[in-house]
């Protein structure tokens, strides 16, 4: 069988790292693409555990699992906008937090909600610099016409991105607009209710972004941008038994695109997994050219573990298949070979919470 293991004291090993950058600001578990591959339900209850109560989700059916799930007073919000009438009727049964992004969601919301004779729960979202939605940071006369029209929403929050790469600089300048945009509301005689910034990469690399809240998603499985001695810890494991073994000749190529010639008599063992599994499938690194060019140069060398051995991969990761070199390993088709896979691109494994 093959396995996608999530390792839960790694798991909470992370948490308390998150915890402790997060201060006293309450944290959003960010749950979006089934809890980045990790399960949304399991990881949600694992992190409920721990003591976390808020969730933030992208999917009105992701909301729905949750509350399926027992997550009934759990606060859940939903961290894109939408004008659908028919999810906006699902997050209001659903009693989730809306994000209003824009005048257009917004009305959209309050029609909704007028007409249910209700009011529903937003969190107005700020765009100070990444582009995917929010009220423009120099607009504030139309996040003060929110403020003023949607009678039927209960603005309690309001939120933005910090840029996930970059000079520190640049995210300082971001923070010190976003704080304008809050002081100018505060003129107008709004509260702007929960106030959060910081996601997991602003929360593991940019001091003081803390405010109300932060929001933790790829730190969870310590799968974020990553710094040397951050304390977190990588999680997702894959799991497959050695489907064959076969000796191949010194001088025998293997590979797809990359031909590799043996340079001595070699046993091959073949994992029914490959890049389709997402095997040796990396998130993009937004470092610099300095960091690019090392990795050119010195590329990757990707291995599997077996009854703690390691056994190095040979050539290119296939669709389906991964060879790997068991020359020196005592070993047999059958025994299971572990290896690192990155549970938001696992495709085709059972998940396993151990």
């Amino acid at each position: 069988m093959k396995k996608l293991i999530i390792e839960k004291a790694a798991v909470k090993n992370n948490l308390s790292v998150i915890k402790a950058k997060a201060g006293k600001s309450a944290i959003y578990g960010v749950l979006s693409g089934d809890g980045g591959g990790a399960g949304l339900v399991e990881m949600a209850r694992l992190l409920r555990a721990e003591g976390i109560g808020r969730f933030a989700v992208s999917e009105p059916e992701e909301a729905a699992a949750l509350r399926k799930a027992g997550f009934v007073d759990e606060e859940v919000l939903m961290l894109r906008s939408t004008t659908d009438p028919e999810e906006l009727e699902r997050l209001v049964d659903l009693n989730v937090v809306c994000t209003v992004s824009s005048i257009e969601t917004g009305v959209a919301l309050n029609s909704v909600a007028e007409a249910r004779s209700t009011v529903v729960e937003a969190h107005l979202q700020v765009d100070t610099g990444l582009g995917f939605g929010g009220f423009l940071v120099d607009e504030p006369d139309k996040i003060l016409l929110a403020y003023r029209s949607l009678s039927n929403v209960a603005i309690s929050g309001i939120y933005t991105q910090i840029q996930g790469s970059g000079k520190r600089e640049r995210a300082q300048a971001q923070l010190a607009l976003f704080d304008e945009m809050l002081e100018t509301i505060h003129k107008e005689g709004f509260e702007t209710g929960v106030v959060h910034v910081a996601g997991s990469y602003a929360l593991l690399h940019i001091p003081g972004v803390g405010r109300d809240a932060v929001r933790a998603g790829s730190a969870i499985l310590g799968r974020c941008r990553r710094v040397r001695g951050d304390g977190l810890q990588t999680v997702g494991t894959g799991e497959v038994a050695i489907a064959e073994t076969h000796w191949l000749p010194k001088g025998h190529t293997v590979g797809t695109q990359k031909l590799v010639r043996l340079r001595r008599p070699t046993r091959v063992g073949v994992l029914p997994v490959g890049y389709q599994n997402g095997v040796g499938v990396e998130r993009p690194r937004m470092d610099g050219l300095w960091q690019r060019l090392c990795r050119a140069l010195r590329p990757r060398r990707f291995s599997v573990r077996v009854d703690g051995q390691r056994a190095p991969v040979i050539g290119d990761v296939g669709a389906t298949e991964t060879l790997v070199d068991l020359t020196d390993l005592k070993c047999a088709a059958g025994d299971v070979a572990q290896f690192d896979i990155d549970p938001a691109f696992a495709k085709g494994l059972v998940r396993e919470y151990r």
